[in-house]
């Protein structure tokens, strides 16, 4: 049985070296042999060209004790993973007389006839192993040469996934000769990444030369910080505690800015506050145009304590549906505190919620001006006790102006939350 300490992945596909595809198979397979300890030496995207896909074929067998390939298997002439994989480990292709049916009736059930092109797909190097596609028409291929390993993966990732899921990794974790990787998530908001990573620092430092070394790594996006713990181990149960240790003492001191440790989204951390409150709570949208609504909705069972919202983009629609008085809009302007406290309050009231949120703002790149800049942006929680009102001057481009808000609109709510919890 070959053993797989070290890995490469080739993503194959010309489209991928354009700006309309983007490669998220190698992310995910990354993630998986990094659990089972299979450490990854290698990614890289190849176009749909023979030799190019058989040099880097060959550079990767020669380094690596596993080769990952996704794309590549489908029907059409610049379909040529099979073909040069067979080339390089100068092994025939043979007609797979099951594959072939199998194809067949696929496209039968559908009421078609099947192509004659799709036969391709059922031509197999010599001594490789067809992995079963109920998802599509590209069978995987698991092929053993010498020393190593080569698994040839279709493209689509809802095809790849599964397969890999019930088919490889069952018989990689037989294999893997690495210790495992175990992980942990802290995720923090409207923290600038300067800031944790001071904090942070001398932690670092003590967890990298305990006696379960913990690698730690920080990932920033507008509003918000992730650190990114791991650890190597042959034993769960210790990497599981200096996890534990590791994440305590980072968490102790980055504060109230924790949001999760345990990986869940700010979205989440919110409706479970919620959910425990038995609050509902609505929003009031301007600059946004209803993106915190659509991050609350990505929690399933959100429906238990989202009321919904208002997109209220015109001043008409802010007096009309949350009740804002035409006065505080012609003297402080409807990028302002009185607006936006007086929209979070109008939607409570309008929808029946215990807590609502109100966004307005200019993400721009025009409507600015030199005493309200683009990125400008008003933010007010409302609760049965109290309303807060942040007003934010953001940078970046019009999508990070409008990214950054939704964290910080969903942070103040959390933070509202706790604040207002019960004794």
């Amino acid at each position: 049985m070959t053993p797989v300490r070290s890995a490469e992945i080739l993503a194959v596909g010309t489209e991928l070296l354009t700006p309309f595809r983007l490669d998220t198979n190698s992310l995910y397979l990354t993630r998986h042999l990094n659990d089972l300890g299979i450490d990854v030496r290698s990614k890289s995207v190849v176009p749909d060209d023979a030799e190019e896909l058989a040099y880097r074929l060959r550079v990767a067998m020669e380094r690596v004790d596993l080769v990952i390939t996704s794309g590549g298997l489908g029907p059409t002439a610049d379909d040529l993973t099979r073909e040069v994989v067979a080339r390089v480990l100068k092994t025939p292709l043979a007609h797979d007389a099951a594959i072939a049916e199998a194809i067949r009736s696929r496209f039968e059930k559908r009421g078609m006839k099947m192509p004659e092109a799709n036969l391709r797909q059922a031509m197999v190097p010599a001594g490789a192993r067809a992995l079963n596609n109920p998802r599509g028409t590209a069978p995987g291929l698991w092929i053993e040469s010498g020393d190593r390993l080569v698994v040839l993966l279709p493209g689509p990732p809802r095809e790849l996934q599964p397969m890999f899921e019930t088919l490889v990794r069952p018989e990689l974790e037989k294999r893997a000769q690495g210790r495992k990787v175990f992980r942990r998530v802290i995720k923090i908001a409207l923290r600038a990444e300067s800031q944790v990573e001071e904090i942070a620092q001398p932690i670092y430092s003590r967890l990298a030369d305990a006696e379960v070394p913990i690698e730690t790594t920080i990932l920033a996006a507008p509003g918000f910080i992730e650190l990114h713990l791991s650890a190597r181990s042959d034993d769960a149960p210790v990497a599981d505690a200096a996890l534990d240790q590791g994440v305590a003492q980072l968490a102790t001191a980055l504060g109230s800015s924790v949001v999760s440790t345990d990986g869940k989204s700010l979205e989440q951390v919110v409706g479970d506050l919620l959910l425990a409150r038995g609050w509902k709570i609505a929003t009031a949208e301007s600059c946004t145009g209803g993106l915190v609504a659509g991050r609350l909705t990505d929690v399933s069972g959100s429906s238990g304590w989202l009321v919904g919202g208002v997109v209220a983009y015109s001043n008409e629609i802010k007096q009309q549906f949350l009740d804002v008085p035409a006065s505080l809009l012609a003297e402080h302007g409807a990028v302002s505190e009185p607006v936006g406290r007086a929209m979070a309050e109008g939607v409570c009231r309008r929808l029946g919620a215990d807590i609502g949120v109100g966004i307005t703002g200019i993400a721009g790149p025009t409507g600015g001006t030199p005493q309200k800049p683009v990125g400008t942006v008003v933010i007010a929680v409302a609760t049965p006790h109290a309303t807060t009102v942040k007003t934010l001057s953001l940078g970046g481009d019009r999508p990070t102006v409008r990214g950054h808000s939704v964290i910080a609109a969903l942070e103040l709510v959390r933070r509202a939350l706790l604040a207002d919890a019960p004794a």
